[in-house]
């Protein structure tokens, strides 16, 4: 069996990010490591998310330095993981709003799959997305991208 350990190149890295909707973003008080899952959007240049008021929010703002980590694992030898490190900028007004409607038009299908309960629907049928929608929209700006893979 031959198993094979390697870095991805910067296609493979870019395709990554844009599979995924669900990573890592990892951030630190300066005393303990943090490291919380987040849903996500990447555009090219940036990692989209949205997240509302509570801890990881006021670590962040202290050191809006960050790490961000995906992966895709189909078994425990054959995996991809990109790992990037950037800073952390919240959005606001026109820029939230659009970073919203970005983040949504590509991960709110995932999220509103058949885990939706009876609850959530309407009489109409349709499903009401709002308490989806958390307060603060941010972006991570890219500062370096690595990946890694391992391959049977």
């Amino acid at each position: 069996m031959n198993i094979m350990l390697g870095k991805l190149n910067e296609t493979e890295i870019e395709n990554l990010l844009l599979s995924q909707s669900v990573g890592r973003i990892g951030y630190t008080d300066g005393k303990k490591p943090y490291i919380t899952p987040v849903t996500y959007v990447y555009d090219g240049k940036n990692i989209i998310g949205q997240t509302k008021e509570g801890m990881k929010l006021e670590i962040i703002r202290k050191n809006t330095n960050v790490c961000f980590e995906v992966d895709i694992m189909s078994s425990m030898d054959n995996w991809k993981s990109v790992i990037v490190s950037g800073k952390f900028q919240e959005l606001a007004g026109a820029e939230a709003d659009k970073a919203r409607e970005y983040l949504f038009g590509h991960v709110l299908t995932l999220m509103t799959g058949s885990s939706i309960h009876q609850h959530q629907h309407s009489v109409t049928g349709t499903v009401d997305d709002g308490n989806r929608i958390k307060p603060v929209m941010y972006q991570i700006k890219i500062k370096e991208k690595t990946g890694r893979f391992e391959k049977q």
